[in-house]
């Protein structure tokens, strides 16, 4: 029953991940990206069910509030100010192209840590999907224009190593790793409201260094 009810997770995870990367409303990635956090919520909340462990029951709780809802919430308060609602551009990979190459991560991948792992399936789905997820919200982050939109593949990046870590760290350490991480994901979500929230990346990169730079000043005509 566990292990269906994973199988089941996984998998509409990583559809969520497929939408992300595939998608160009933005509110509708947002809306995806919650989705996703939502579901790994309910993944730990099953391995609670299955083990009995609290800290697993607060990481759900955890996941939910911060990463299913607090984390979305501002996005979408950032997507009702942006002029630009839809994320078109491409770089490096299409859509397709990029979700081809995750297939293939993903097989590969389930392939290697199967032998590798043995009979515990469980373990190899959460890692094979965790590490699939990573590569999912990096490839947003290479290849998306705006933005608000490489903070969400940063996120999903994040989501996938908290997936992986459900099943392969000590849940104490995956508690303090997910709750800076989180910070850091709202710090940026900041950054972008401060220093342009309808830039594309190249853009944004510039207006947040641009403070820190020198002012470069022309010499005086007739000084030595």
């Amino acid at each position: 029953m566990f292990e269906d009810a994973t199988k089941i997770l996984f998998v509409a995870i990583l559809l969520t991940a497929a939408i992300v990367l595939t998608k160009r409303d933005i509110l509708g990635i947002i809306s995806a990206y919650s989705l996703q956090s939502f579901l790994i919520s309910a993944v730990a909340a099953v391995m609670y069910a299955a083990d009995g462990t609290g800290t697993l029951l607060f990481v759900s709780a955890l996941t939910l509030c911060i990463k299913a809802l607090l984390v979305p919430a501002i996005m979408k308060g950032i997507q009702k100010q942006i002029k630009i609602k839809r994320d078109v551009e491409f770089a490096y990979l299409s859509p397709v192209s990029a979700l081809g190459a995750s297939m293939i991560l993903l097989l590969a991948g389930y392939g290697l840590l199967s032998g590798l792992i043995g009979n515990d399936r469980a373990l190899a789905f959460g890692t094979v999907a965790g590490i699939s997820l990573m590569f999912m919200g990096m490839l947003v982050v290479f290849t998306r224009k705006q933005a608000i939109t490489g903070i969400v593949g940063y996120l999903t990046m994040e989501n996938g190593v908290v997936l992986m870590s459900l099943f392969l760290t000590e849940l104490p350490l995956l508690i303090e790793v997910l709750i800076l991480v989180d910070l850091i994901g709202i710090m940026l979500l900041a950054a972008i409201l401060s220093f342009g929230i309808n830039s594309s990346i190249e853009e944004f990169h510039q207006k947040l260094v641009r403070p820190f730079g020198g002012k470069t000043v022309a010499p005086e005509e007739g000084s030595a």
